[in-house]
């Protein structure tokens, strides 16, 4: 037979237990364990670090080497040499500008058109700035 003793509380704040005797045959084929702590020394948390950052890094990676050409590669942007060029006078507008250039289209299609072709981020323009008129609402020649 074996004997364990236990005891628990010693010196942590909690009154002492009696020592404790349990015996067991030596043959049961139980076996006791003991838990304990887990630690993570400094290599394991920094493999645990690189092991948990690895799919966000591998994500981003393809992401740039994949969704990088689409940005380049605008379908709608108008071939060269296929527009014609206005320069703006005083009190000229986008929208002025649509009226006088394509009257029987809907303005707001124009002057979206217009300001795609040139980049413009808002609607503001300048006396004296050239403007690219797309040629499906260019005069013909």
């Amino acid at each position: 037979m074996t004997t364990i003793t236990a005891s628990a509380g010693i010196g942590q704040g909690i009154a002492p237990l009696h020592a404790t005797r349990l015996r067991l045959p030596a043959r049961t084929g139980l076996r006791l364990t003991t838990r304990t702590r887990l630690r993570l020394t400094a290599r394991g948390r920094r493999v645990l670090a690189v092991l948990t950052a690895l799919p966000a890094v591998l994500a981003l990676g393809l992401a740039i080497v994949a969704g990088g050409s689409a940005i380049a590669a605008r379908d709608d942007a108008a071939p060269s040499a296929s527009f014609e060029m206005v320069t703006v006078s005083g009190g000229d507008t986008l929208w002025s500008l649509a009226g006088d250039i394509a009257p029987a289209a809907d303005p707001r299609d124009v002057v979206d058109a217009i300001a795609r072709l040139n980049a413009l981020e808002d609607v503001t323009i300048t006396p004296g700035q050239r403007l690219a008129i797309p040629a499906e609402y260019a005069p013909a020649p």
